[in-house]
């Protein structure tokens, strides 16, 4: 059976046909009346004895469940997974990973971590990457995040360090942000958070699109082979269409505007058949190498660079439909660190320790009892047989006398498996473990600046300067003095000049120099060293009213869409744009009802009346001057490089036929069939970088 068709099978056994029929109560019994309830007279009171109205009001009443304490603010997909080869099979017996051609089918839930369901998409937060593996061998899930680290090293901090980033609790304020008292109160007590804040400081806690985002597995696991030989894992996403980010002030807009930003992203480029994908790597570390490095493998806030061990690519992830309905299967998922399948298994990283706890308790009161893994969404492929009856929520319907094992009446079964190989059933890693019962911390758990310096230090020079922006406007949120003080004091032993930046921006004096971790550098870091080389699902704003350019439009709009990207023409008004020079051109959207920072990058075509109108557009200017602000690519062609001109945008621009592009503007006099094929070139081009860092802004309002 087909991945397709295997998980397809199961889901439409418990999926309701879309209803045509006559309505019904719950039970298949016909209805003439669901508008009005049953009353005495039509002006009396309403009879309990109504059991229509009352199962349609009780279900009601009931349709909510407890949302996620973290990452309760969530979008997802089906796709499979496919692994390139079976080069891993010496490391793990893992068979969905090890099998080529094997495509297994997945569910991937995406989601920020802080805010509640109601929260907006484009918060500063940690993003959650959670894939549910439906292998042959059970489920497998992999609970990761965008971030490789995590802010606590033992998981018996785990309920205070979300009770610190959610909102404060006399007020329930604020709500899905991190720049409030006692986050960062719990930051400058708790050095252990600075390297997982330092990245959440970063652009990585923006990003663009969950398309254009990694993913990471967070701990040191470990593969089993089928002798039994571990090898310590880390697992690593990394999206084919690069990894790229919002700026800041796009964030805040963007929740304005669209607060489902992400979530309609993801949707809109699946329904459109642009199917994302990511590429699984691993990092592998043979056991008698597990002490070669000045960190601990076991300690969930340090990375292993990947200029030491390598990230192994190991096959690629597509997602290719979107549920059907949310709530049933986005919302009734359930991850759990500890679904694991033969070849897979655990170290004793403490934090993964109590995820491996934790994650099984919260799904059996948010989803009501112990069968929530027989919704469709949680359900396996694999075969399914064990004694665990009755409680709420029991879909199957057991058959025979017997519920116990070992047993005589029921021929024995359920009957354990008598395979010695690793790879058909699983089997915990045999490890020898001794040592005092204690509470103490490894010494080599220690070290929490190292790390910290490195991601710092490994930065560009604009990322640099986000991640100064945004402990200033974090620490600026803060009301206590003394807390701001702590965590510039913290960061002063990370780095000394980062320290310096941000006490300045407080109007805090700067911190004596203190010794700092050595130097070191981990380019990997750096988003600015990510892919380049496509525009595809990149989203271009056409700004163009009556008198517009048609043959222009029309010759640049092919030119992009031939690359993958989605242009929109944006007019003052719906329907059509009369031509300049004869044609119509069809609006996409008013351009009152979007804004800059939804889209990529922005063209302004030619045409006199068009450009006339859009110079006394203050909409239009503004939108063109944000985009500009915002380091986006943009473009003009014929009459359109006037309106830059006249804003003042662009160092350099075209006086004739030629194509210029500078600093991520690019003009070209040239206009309607004249317009080179090099333009459309430029222009992806520049917007393949993503932003135009080198340019200067400050300049131009926006």
């Amino acid at each position: 059976m087909s991945r397709d068709d295997a998980k397809q099978q199961q889901l439409d056994a418990a999926r309701f046909e879309r209803a045509t029929g006559e309505l019904t109560t719950q039970q298949g019994v016909r209805v003439d009346d669901t508008d009005n309830a049953l009353k005495v007279g039509e002006r009396g009171p309403t009879l309990l004895e109504d059991f229509h109205a009352r199962e349609k009001i009780t279900h009601f009443d009931h349709e909510r469940i407890p949302e996620r304490v973290v990452h309760a603010r969530g979008a997802g997909a089906y796709g499979y997974f496919e692994p390139y080869d079976d080069s891993l099979a010496e490391f793990t017996a893992a068979k969905f990973l090890t099998t080529p051609g094997l495509q297994t089918p997945v569910f991937v839930r995406f989601s920020t971590v802080a805010g509640s369901r109601g929260s907006a998409d484009t918060v500063r937060d940690v993003r959650g990457f959670a894939t549910k593996f439906y292998t042959q061998q059970g489920n497998y899930d992999l609970v990761g995040n965008n971030i490789p680290v995590f802010f606590i090293q033992d998981g018996i901090k785990f309920a205070d360090f979300v009770h610190a980033v959610k909102p404060e609790p006399h007020n329930e304020i604020p709500q899905a942000q991190s720049a409030h008292d006692t986050l960062w109160d719990f930051v400058a007590l708790q050095p252990e958070t600075l390297h997982t804040i330092m990245w959440l400081m970063s652009d990585r806690a923006l990003p663009r699109s969950y398309r254009m985002m990694q993913g990471f597995g967070v701990h040191t696991f470990r593969f089993v082979n089928a002798e039994g030989k571990g090898t310590f894992v880390k697992f690593h996403w990394t999206p084919k269409l690069g990894v790229h980010s919002l700026i800041w002030d796009e964030c805040q807009k963007i929740a304005g505007k669209d607060p489902d930003f992400n979530r309609r992203d993801l949707w809109e480029t699946i329904e459109a058949g642009d199917y994302p994908e990511w590429e699984l790597g691993v990092q592998l570390v043979a056991e008698e190498n597990e002490f070669d490095f000045d960190f601990d493998l076991l300690d969930a806030t340090k990375i292993i660079p990947e200029e030491q061990v390598p990230v192994r690519p190991v096959g690629r992830l597509v997602l290719d439909r979107n549920p059907d309905n949310f709530f049933a299967e986005t919302e009734q998922i359930a991850f759990h660190t500890a679904n694991v399948v033969p070849g897979i298994d655990f170290t004793n990283d403490p934090l993964l320790q109590f995820r491996n706890f934790s994650y099984l308790d919260t799904q059996l009161i948010r989803l009501g009892g112990p069968n929530f893994s027989q919704l469709p969404v949680n359900r396996p492929i694999a075969e399914v047989h064990h004694n665990q009856h009755d409680g709420y929520g029991q879909h199957a319907i057991p058959r025979g006398r017997t519920s116990y094992h070992k047993n005589s009446l029921g021929g024995g079964c359920p009957a354990l498996s008598d395979s010695a190989d690793y790879g058909e059933v699983f089997k915990h890693y045999t490890q020898r473990v001794d040592g005092e019962t204690i509470r103490k911390r490894s010494e080599s758990f220690q070290d929490h600046y190292s790390q910290a310096a490195m991601f710092w230090r490994s930065m560009s020079d604009v990322e640099a300067e986000h991640i100064v922006a945004a402990y200033a406007f974090e620490l600026g949120k803060v009301e206590t003095p003394e807390i701001r003080v702590a965590v510039v004091e913290q960061l002063n032993k990370v780095d000394h000049d980062l320290a310096a930046q941000v006490a300045a921006k407080l109007g805090l004096p700067e911190p004596d120099e203190e010794p700092t971790p050595d130097a070191v550098t981990s380019p990997a870091l750096s988003q600015l060293n990510t892919a380049t080389d496509s525009i595809a699902t990149r989203k271009i704003a056409v700004l163009a009213a009556d008198g517009v350019d048609v043959k222009g439009v029309t010759k640049v709009r092919s030119a992009l869409t031939e690359r993958g990207a989605i242009v929109e023409v944006l007019g003052p008004h719906g329907g059509t744009l009369s031509g300049g020079s004869g044609g119509e051109l069809t609006v996409d959207r008013a351009i009152n009802t979007m804004a800059s920072v939804l889209y990529d990058a922005v063209i302004v075509p030619c045409g006199e009346k068009s450009v006339e109108t859009l110079s006394g557009d203050g909409y239009a200017l503004h939108f063109i001057a944000e985009a500009y602000k915002h380091a986006k690519t943009l473009a003009a062609f014929g009459g359109g490089v006037d309106l830059l001109r006249r804003m003042n945008i662009g160092t350099q621009l075209a006086d004739d036929t030629d194509v210029v592009a500078v600093e991520g503007v690019v003009t070209t006099a040239a206009a309607q069939n004249d317009i080179s094929d090099g333009f459309g070139e430029a222009f992806a081009a520049e917007l393949a970088k993503h932003r135009a860092w080198a340019r200067k802004t400050d300049a131009v309002p926006a």
